[in-house]
């Protein structure tokens, strides 16, 4: 794959995937696969992508991503859509497109449409099946407001993340529990509240963790997303990713500080079980196993 610099232009693109992209999962894969060299994908951006937000699907897809505002477009025929590409995509030769996908206008055009009205080469990918179901974005949302994080990292092909700026917390933690990062987390999907066993990348290193989603209903109320990082004490970081492997516990009220912080510390020790393992939910389609 070249490098991103090779391919600042549209003018270098000859193929393109269209569609939302929203998580960049396993079966958005099977159409990127089908891009070649200077592939690139048009993001049909609705604003409301969640699991990978605007320009994150590049990072997970690793070709160049360019977004087109669906408000802008929506009242395109057909037609005008496709000229609208050949326009910006000078070189455009090939597109690949997932077997259920409509355009233009009322989303009146199909993929038969497509074939029809584009003078190159049409790739029509069809539905891919992962553990017996098919992989579409909004069971893997539903997976993550559930908190069913090993079925939606499988989903995905890769653990989910959310990424956020430290701020400033209540400071109990470091004073009475365990030092936390508190993160302004935006634009992702957040999992059901509770305890999870996760990864936390900070700059170019990546921690053992666990971490705290919901309202802290033992102490002031509030809602946080806060992360411990196992067997360190990290003080100076500023934008923090957290991956996300293992549900542990629902939130729940505690009566006194003393019992929160021991059952801390058996979360702690119940995370390290799963931290340290190797990402399990990439090893591929073949794979079998049963959640842990």
């Amino acid at each position: 794959m070249p490098n991103f610099s090779t391919l600042l232009t549209k003018d270098n693109i000859t193929a393109v995937a269209i569609g939302h992209f929203d998580g960049v999962h396993r079966g958005h894969k099977e159409l990127l696969k089908r891009l070649g060299v200077y592939g690139g994908l048009v993001v049909i951006d609705k604003n409301k992508a969640n699991i990978t937000p605007g320009l994150k699907r590049a990072e997970y897809s690793s070709y160049p991503c360019f977004l087109y505002d669906f408000e802008s477009i929506k009242g395109l025929s057909g037609e005008e859509f496709i000229a609208l590409l050949k326009q910006d995509f000078k070189n455009l030769q090939k597109i690949v497109v997932g077997f259920d996908f409509r355009f233009g206008r009322g989303r009146a055009w199909d993929k038969y449409d497509l074939a029809r009205i584009f003078d190159g080469e049409v790739e029509i990918v069809d539905e891919f099946c992962f553990d017996g179901m098919g992989v579409h974005s909004s069971a893997i949302r539903e997976y993550i407001k559930q908190g069913e994080i090993y079925k939606a990292n499988r989903l995905l092909g890769r653990e989910y993340s959310v990424e956020g700026r430290v701020i400033k917390g209540q400071g109990i933690g470091s004073r009475e529990l365990v030092p936390t990062l508190n993160l302004d987390v935006k634009s992702y999907l957040l999992p059901r509240e509770g305890i999870y066993a996760t990864r936390t990348r900070i700059g170019y290193k990546t921690y053992g963790s666990v971490t705290f989603i919901g309202n802290r209903v033992s102490t002031d109320g509030n809602f946080s997303v806060e992360t411990h990082v196992l067997n360190e004490n990290i003080t100076d970081a500023r934008d923090v990713a957290v991956c996300f492997i293992k549900r542990l516990r629902d939130n729940r009220k505690f009566e006194s500080l003393e019992e929160l912080k021991r059952q801390i510390y058996i979360d702690i020790k119940q995370a390290m079980e799963f931290v340290g393992v190797c990402d399990l939910y990439i090893a591929g389609a073949n794979a079998k196993r049963s959640e842990p």
